[in-house]
């Protein structure tokens, strides 16, 4: 009989009034990486919960490497081995990578941080996965995919044999992405056990062994990767077999209904002119770091702007702060909708309720309940967001219906112009799809669409015109029907083809 390194067996839990999981199994092999998918919301992430001791268990069996563990708690399953490098970073920005691997285990002689042993120590690992990083570096001076190359090295530094990765390269280029593959494939070699969560199913081809799937918090089925097929591996998630992966509308295009002219905010926003046609999507492209996020909050008046005008429906709008844009009815759906889009704390209700205070309130400022739940309620209805009730926190929503709730409450107020900056990161594909469906709803309705991707699949398969930018500049713009992935990258690499011409 084989044996595991991590064995779950009829796992089941519960929150009030949501069965998370139910009887749920899966099992982890020493020198393979096990894909762990499902839908938002199938117990992915609850699983791994119990796993790394962060939730109890209602009931069910946890082995780890052959015996049983009962009572697991996150000290319990450090010292067993088993490491969660979770989507969201936990790192401290303040203190160097070497502190970051020891925080909490710090090496002390004589009542003294030993920073020198500490040094070494955390550049042995380092140069052991081959990752080029000082130790003594300040971890908030470091890129995104740096950082995450720390937390894979600060679990090597605890002998960690299993590795749980949830969505690593949701905020990685391409580059990045690669590196982080090179890494994980070592692991593999060495005989850890590695279970990777993601959305991104094409990188599944890369580095999976078998794949387990997850709906509605019950285990569905393992397969071995290569005996299988993505659109078989669909079908067993959503339950469902999704024929068109980017549905699409087409519209006749109407007047320009959105413009912007000679925009110019911070290092990234230079003379940005573009538009948006009634009865269209436009998608912004380009390489990270090109100024696309910067535009959108430019626009929105999150960041101060040194020049330039916005026009909408054929008027000057005046935009200082995001209070002014949402009144003239442009709103933005951001990039991080847990930061800066949620307030996760709060109930569906009042995330709804926020930002239609003024729509909500009476003479005397008092929010109108009955008004307020009935904005709930069809904005429940008309985005099918899938929750217990409006009372529940925002933070207990999966990752999709909480992207439908930043978007539904712009809606409730009849917004005229949509801002959308990376509307599906993190988010499952049947979940994007009901994005998909969501713009082109937008777009029968005449509410203009802009949009910012860096899926490239998802600029061409949703787009009916797209704009490049690169190095805070538009550098070209493609109707959909003559745009290419060459083409895009072509323009989106134009600095990039300057510099190298330069340097000959």
């Amino acid at each position: 009989m084989q044996e595991y390194l991590v064995e779950l067996q009829g796992v089941s839990k519960s929150f009030p009034g949501v069965q998370a999981l139910d009887h749920v199994q899966l099992n982890l092999q020493a020198g393979e990486v096990l894909a762990l998918l499902g839908e938002n919301g199938a117990g992915k992430s609850t699983l791994m919960k119990i796993l790394s001791g962060i939730y109890p268990k209602d009931e069910g069996v946890t082995r780890v490497y052959g015996n049983a563990v009962e009572n697991m708690t996150p000290q319990k399953a450090r010292e067993l081995g088993i490491a969660i490098i979770h989507q969201e970073l936990n790192m401290c920005q303040h203190l160097t990578v070497a502190e970051n691997i020891f925080l909490g285990r710090e090496i002390v002689r004589g009542g003294r941080l030993a920073r020198r042993e500490m040094n070494a120590a955390a550049g042995e690992v380092l140069r052991h996965l081959n990752i080029d990083i000082d130790p003594e570096t300040i971890v908030g001076d470091l890129q995104l995919s740096k950082q995450q190359m720390v937390e894979i090295a600060k679990a090597l530094s605890t002998n960690a044999k299993v590795l749980i990765m949830d969505e690593p390269t949701s905020a990685l280029t391409a580059k990045e992405i690669n590196d982080l593959f090179t890494i994980i494939r070592k692991l593999r070699a060495e005989g850890h056990g590695i279970i990777y969560i993601s959305h991104r199913l094409e990188e599944l081809q890369y580095i999976a062994d078998r794949v387990t799937i997850l709906r509605d918090g019950q285990y569905i089925t393992t397969m071995n990767y290569r005996d299988t097929s993505l659109r078989e591996i669909i079908s067993y998630m959503v339950g469902r077999e999704i024929k068109e992966k980017f549905p699409r509308v087409d519209c006749e295009p109407g007047d320009v209904i959105f413009e912007v002219k000679n925009l110019n905010a911070g290092r990234l926003v230079r003379d940005i002119n573009l538009s948006v046609r009634q009865g269209e999507i436009v998608g912004i492209a380009g390489l990270m770091g090109a100024g696309r996020t910067e535009t959108t909050r430019a626009i929105f008046g999150v960041d101060p702007k040194v020049s330039g005008e916005i026009w909408l429906r054929g008027q000057h709008v005046n935009i200082r702060r995001p209070e002014d844009s949402i009144r003239a009815g442009i709103v933005l759906v951001p990039e991080d909708r847990k930061r800066d889009g949620l307030c996760v704390k709060l109930s569906i209700k009042d995330n709804i309720a926020l930002p239609n205070l003024d729509i909500l309130c009476n003479r005397l400022t008092v929010v109108n309940r009955r008004k307020k739940g009935t904005m709930t309620d069809q904005t429940v209805h008309d985005l099918r967001i899938k929750l217990p009730n409006a009372d529940v926190d925002a933070a207990s929503l999966s990752g999709g219906n909480q992207q439908k709730v930043v978007v539904g409450k712009w809606l409730a107020r009849h917004s005229k112009m949509v801002l959308f900056d990376e509307p599906t990161r993190g988010i499952d594909v049947a979940a994007k799809v009901e994005i998909y469906n969501l713009m082109n709803e937008l777009k029968r309705q005449g509410i203009g669409v802009l949009f910012v991707s860096s899926e490239m699949p998802e600029i061409l398969g949703i787009s009916d015109r797209i704009v490049v930018m690169c190095d805070g500049r538009i550098t070209g713009e493609l109707p959909i029907g003559e745009a290419t992935q060459e083409k895009i990258m072509d323009l989106a690499t134009r600095f990039e083809s300057k510099i190298n011409h330069a340097t000959a």
